[in-house]
């Protein structure tokens, strides 16, 4: 009896130290896949509680199986979270995660994790999107991503062709991560005093405003566009940006500042930029996400300590989401 516990103690140590080296990677499946750390999480749990009770030594490739698991949980969570999406109070973006201790989050391309990006990947069908995203930002071959999605190879190319034309039309040539900071920071210093006309030379012809605060703390309900931005984020210099303290942090891989706002608030700023400009300012304001954004930085900050895969066996909480339903 107790070589049999052993036994089942080691299989289960093997499980955990496998799904510890591949959880970056999934959870970086599930974020792209939804834009929502939270719900990626939810999902990474979920997939831990389908490994622990499979029988692993009939799974010949515990990374494909993972990553499937995944990738169909995803799919399934994205189809209810563009209900939710619609019910929405305000403008949505994407929840932020802290980047900066694990700048990849498990992909061997980044780009697909920027916030502006993230929002464009809002567009597609999810089955496109799990396509796009297993394909471009983690290089699966065509043939897994067509078992993952049971769907034929030369499908894959299709939905991968067509999301890529969808993605490349809409989204603008990105500067480098130093032309990034340097825009972002001369937009502080010209937000900062009201400066209509050193703001305005910063922005592209179809910059974009953008505040998400899920209706629960102060934001303006709808995007502002072009001409009104700069007079918009004049008109709130002199109370939002008094004494203000901003800290930067990376964001999605790009620089962003935390921002002050009086005894309790705090909003997430960050910017999509180009050759041309700023073209988007995306203001998080949103509690639930701020909250969500801090907690990235905590846990970059222990990332996989020895004790992960120890607190892996313990028994976890699935009741929450309704939304994860088997695939």
């Amino acid at each position: 009896m107790h070589a049999e516990f052993l036994e089942q103690d080691n299989a289960l140590e093997q499980a955990a130290s496998a799904f510890v080296e591949l959880r970056p990677r999934l959870f970086g499946i599930a974020y792209r896949m939804l834009g929502s750390a939270a719900e990626a999480e939810d999902i990474i749990q979920e997939v831990w509680l389908r490994w622990q009770n499979t029988d692993r030594a009939t799974i010949e490739n515990p990374p494909a199986f993972l990553a499937l698991i995944t990738t169909r949980l995803a799919i399934n969570v994205a189809q209810s979270a563009r209900v939710r999406r619609e019910a929405y109070i305000g403008p949505w973006l994407p929840e932020p995660i802290d980047t900066s201790l694990d700048p990849t989050v498990g992909a061997e391309r980044g780009e697909a994790l920027e916030l502006a990006f993230l929002l464009l990947l809002e567009r597609l069908k999810p089955t496109e999107r799990a396509a796009y995203v297993l394909r471009e930002a983690f290089d699966y071959p065509y043939p897994q991503i067509a078992e993952i999605l049971q769907v034929s190879p030369v499908n894959v190319r299709q939905l991968v062709s067509r999301a890529r034309r969808h993605l490349n039309a809409a989204r603008h040539e990105p500067v480098d991560k130093t032309e990034h900071r340097r825009l972002l920071a001369t937009f502080l210093a010209a937000a900062q005093t009201g400066n209509i006309a050193a703001l305005e030379s910063l922005f592209a012809a179809d910059v974009v405003s953008t505040s998400d605060g899920g209706g629960v703390r102060g934001a303006a309900r709808f995007p502002l566009l072009g001409a009104r931005v700069a007079k918009f984020v004049a008109a709130f210099a002199p109370r939002f940006w008094s004494e203000a303290d901003f800290t930067w942090v990376e964001a999605n891989g790009r620089a962003g500042v935390l921002v002050p706002r009086g005894r309790t608030g705090v909003t997430l700023l960050t910017i999509e930029a180009s050759p041309q400009g700023i073209h988007h300012l995306m203001w998080i304001v949103n509690p639930a996400k701020l909250d969500a954004f801090e907690r990235s930085r905590s846990r970059g900050r222990h990332h996989v300590d020895s004790g992960h895969a120890a607190r892996l066996r313990q028994p976890l909480d699935t009741g929450a989401d309704p939304h994860l339903g088997a695939s």
